[in-house]
């Protein structure tokens, strides 16, 4: 698994708070793995022209609707379900770390008890294993299966 990483391209990849080579956004050319950046299928995108993400869902053996219950379950099991974020779930955020007006103020309502560089680094541990839960529940396990390991 570790010689998957040795074909993405070092600028496509980011170590962040809890999640070493994490992908950038899959509209930004991130792996498969990205998939946990993407918005929610059927909403009105502000950089709709650039999506990949119906592409990539189609690559992996996915439909819209069970990305769709797939994020939706996971934000019921990790409590991300808020009015903050967009699409009421923090598991459609973004990987921005410079900030977001619409994450960040919610992810501290959503853990009131930590630091904020703690919040990150829970956020993107999730992020991760959100990556990993849509990755596994594609039926493309030919190609998926490279990118289930990387960063761990």
């Amino acid at each position: 698994m570790k010689d998957a990483i040795k074909h993405i391209p070092k600028e496509k990849l980011r170590d962040l708070p809890g999640w070493k080579n994490a992908p950038i956004p899959i509209c930004m050319g991130g792996d498969y793995r990205a998939l946990t950046w993407c918005c929610k299928p059927g909403s009105t995108l502000t950089f709709g022209y650039k999506c990949l993400r119906d592409i990539k869902l189609q690559e992996i053996g996915m439909t819209p609707d069970d990305f769709i219950r797939v994020k939706e379950e996971f934000s019921k099991k990790y409590q991300w379900d808020s009015n903050y974020p967009c699409f009421g779930s923090f598991s459609y955020c973004c990987m921005r770390r410079g900030g977001c007006d619409l994450r960040d103020p919610g992810l501290k309502k959503r853990y009131p008890n930590l630091e904020f560089a703690d919040i990150q680094k829970e956020y993107y541990i999730r992020k991760k294993e959100l990556a990993e839960i849509i990755l596994k529940c594609a039926k493309n396990n030919e190609i998926v299966s490279g990118f289930l390991e990387i960063g761990s």
